[in-house]
This record gives structure tokens, sequence and C-alpha cells, in this order.
């Protein structure tokens, strides 16, 4: 599989000295096969510890989402885990559902989460 910076976008928040980001790779673009290839979607949100709790990963979320839109596609997708205890149910009141179990990733069970992309 090819890196994320070669199969996708990444949408940042430049608050300097400190850059949020997250991945967004588009339909029919190289990522993992537990994913459909029609599926756009979202890898490795990452929020500085400064930054959390204001919105921003909301904000990085909201941001693929008209991605996904010009893109054509109905749903986005992504994967994530209860261990990740403040993106899970961020994600579960933006409107993901739980679609189907993913392989363990190093030992932890996740999940695909979809999400309808409005019109």
């Amino acid at each position: 599989m090819s890196s994320l910076s070669e199969s996708g976008e990444i949408v940042v928040v430049d608050e300097a000295p400190v850059v949020d980001a997250v991945a967004y790779i588009g339909p029919n673009r190289p990522k993992a096969n537990f994913f459909q290839p029609e599926w756009p979607i979202m890898r490795m949100l990452v929020v500085s510890p400064g930054a959390r709790g204001q919105g921003v990963g909301r904000l990085l979320t909201e941001e693929c989402l008209p991605l996904a839109r010009c893109d054509g596609a109905m749903q986005c997708a992504l994967h994530t885990s209860p261990v990740m205890g403040v993106a899970l149910p961020m994600y579960l009141r933006m409107g993901f559902k739980f679609h189907a179990s993913a392989p363990l990733i190093h030992s932890i069970e996740c999940g695909i989460y979809l999400r309808g992309i409005d019109a």
C-alpha cells in the first residue's frame, strides 16, 4: 500500500507551531482492503494536546465530508476502536454508524464506521 501522502489529501488546521490534521483518501484510491473501494475514508486524525476539547477533531472531520461529496460519494468511512475514548464518541455524535468489524490492528479490536453524505 502506498503512503497516505501519495494516495490521499492531508486536511490541516495550522495553529503554529502545532499542526492538527486528518488524511482524506478518496474513492477508488489505495486503502486497506477491508474498506470498499468506492468509499472515501478518513485516517489518522491527529489533534495536538493543547487543542483537544476545543472542537478541532470535529472541524477536521467536517472538512472531509465536502471532499467526499465532491468526489460523488454517498457515504464516508473510517475505522476506529473503543480504545479511542474521545474519537469514537465524537464520530458517533457526528452520525457515523457501526458497519462491521475490522481486522485486529496491533491486537486491538476495531470497527468500520460509515456516515451518509448530506446532499
